[in-house]
């Protein structure tokens, strides 16, 4: 009867692991992670899930002799914000967790 008890147990923790995890992705949806690069010349929002919401470009960037270096900007700010929001993710659940290992947390960014 005893691990029976222990098994209920087990999976009231899942449900409450789950349904933490829920308020935490649908809190981060939210959230909004900025990047820049170039100076401020490229500047990238993010959501919680990695998600672009936002590019500003300055005029100054855009050098049609120079296409690639604003491509690099653009992708380097991007890769910056979706950083951000990564980070923030790992920390919400490795508090959420108890700093218990987690498996890749791609599938929760929608990569």
């Amino acid at each position: 009867m005893e691990n029976l008890n222990q098994l209920q147990q087990l999976m009231q923790l899942g449900q409450q692991m789950q349904s933490r995890l829920a308020e935490i992705q649908e809190r981060l949806e939210k959230e909004t992670f900025s990047a820049s690069a170039g100076g401020g010349l490229v500047e990238v929002t993010a959501d919680g899930k990695g998600g672009i919401r936002s590019l500003r470009i300055d005029p100054a960037a855009v050098d049609v002799d120079d296409l690639e270096m604003l491509e690099d900007l653009i992708l380097a700010a991007i890769s910056q914000a979706q950083g951000k929001a990564r980070e923030r993710l790992e920390a919400e659940m490795r508090q959420a967790t108890g700093g218990m290992p987690l498996p890749d947390l791609g599938s929760l960014l929608g990569g």
